[in-house]
């Protein structure tokens, strides 16, 4: 049930979806894993929608070189854990959201745990190693999964339901070469972070329809979004025998 405050406060996306659909956002679970540019924007507008649970996962501390795009941190948060700081953020935008934070690597056993208490999980991670292992458990444990990637004014998202799509490995078999220090326009995380936001609102609520079977490529520089039809592949060791 929602309260009189939060039908006041969700007023605008309930005349979209509905009380229900609220409710369903009220009493859904969301686990964010990575507080960098795409994982700050992405909690402060699941908090605003008003989730009912996020889970935030990162194990650094703020830097100055975060603050072009990383929204969630002041300049006085530098040094702070990130998880931390972003959560005394959050609470004050909405109270009525219960937030845990985690300052850890994200290692097997604790990504399993806590993809099994979540409704979604958003991928918000900047290496490769670890994704491929967050797509893994998230397939095996048959929990949606929304992938995004960011490069200097250009990126890419891939909503993932096991069963139904694609997985991430289905789409890149082989894990790409790290890069440390790559350039980011601190728009280009925001904008593909709502993206993940809107397609997780989607799946929760059911409104809308998911990017099912599409790579979704943006191009800030020419400001333009492209789409790649993808197809489930049969001899991924991921998800080839679902």
């Amino acid at each position: 049930m929602l309260t009189e405050e939060e039908r006041v406060r969700y007023d605008r996306q309930i005349r979209l979806f509905g009380i229900k659909g609220q409710e369903k956002l009220k009493e859904a679970t969301v686990l964010v894993v990575g507080a960098g540019g795409l994982g700050t924007a992405a909690s402060l507008y699941f908090v605003a929608a008003g989730i009912g649970k996020l889970i935030l996962v990162d194990k650094e501390d703020v830097e100055l070189s975060n603050l072009n795009r990383q929204i969630l941190y002041w300049t006085e948060d530098v040094g702070k854990p990130k998880v931390e700081a972003a959560k005394s953020k959050l609470i004050k935008l909405n109270p009525n959201v219960e937030i845990i934070t985690y300052k850890s690597v994200l290692e097997e056993d604790l990504a399993r745990k806590l993809v099994r208490e979540a409704d979604v999980v958003i991928d918000a991670l900047d290496n490769w190693e670890t994704r491929f292992m967050l797509n893994k458990i998230c397939v095996e444990e048959r929990k949606p999964l929304i992938h995004a990637g960011v490069f200097g004014m250009h990126g890419q998202l891939l909503t993932i339901i096991p069963g139904e799509t694609p997985c991430l490995q289905c789409v890149i078999p082989e894990k790409p070469p790290e890069k440390k220090g790559f350039p980011v326009l601190g728009t280009t995380p925001g904008i593909l972070a709502l993206m993940q936001v809107t397609e997780a609102i989607k799946i929760i609520t059911g409104y809308g329809k998911p990017a099912k079977g599409k790579l979704i490529v943006y191009d800030g520089e020419r400001m333009s979004f492209s789409e790649i039809s993808v197809k489930k592949r049969k001899d991924c060791p991921i998800c080839g025998k679902l």
